[in-house]
């Protein structure tokens, strides 16, 4: 099993969403590096934190598994989607997407500022200088600290 950290913007698609709705597709997501991890490394049954970012406390708010691995992303196909992509079509897919599965929301937000507080976490790609990447891998090791201060 692997685990992954992933984000999205509350205003647009938040944990309380997720559990909503129960399963939903990670669609949207337009960053080659991010699309090669779930095509490539994501496996159904995989954990992954639901990260709130671009908002007033950016942090972990909860954990959600893998329900299906990658397939289509056919937002990329439709021309009145916000992630349209005319290079992209149902023949040659250009971009790609993962369901996911509401787990539980965390007891507390884990901050970001927080985050950044712990040595043991010093090498998580997320606390790294300039990376913006929504989607994320995350080590063992991280994931257990990461759960241990919740």
């Amino acid at each position: 099993m692997a685990y992954w950290l992933m984000k999205s913007e509350p205003s647009e698609f938040s944990i309380d969403d997720l559990q909503t709705v129960d399963i939903e597709p990670w669609s949207g997501v337009r960053n080659y590096q991010a699309r090669n991890m779930m095509r490539d490394d994501m496996k159904k049954g995989d954990q992954a934190f639901f990260y709130h970012s671009n908002c007033k406390e950016p942090g972990i708010v909860g954990l959600m598994s893998i329900h299906k691995t990658a397939y289509p992303d056919d937002t990329s196909w439709d021309a009145t989607s916000n992630y349209y992509d005319p290079k992209s079509s149902e023949s040659n897919p250009r971009w790609f997407m993962v369901d996911v599965q509401f787990v539980r929301k965390l007891n507390r937000t884990i901050a970001l500022h927080e985050l950044k507080n712990h040595k043991k976490l010093a090498n998580m790609p997320l606390l790294r200088r300039g990376n913006r990447l929504s989607i994320m891998p995350v080590t063992v090791q991280e994931w257990q600290f990461i759960l241990s201060i919740e």
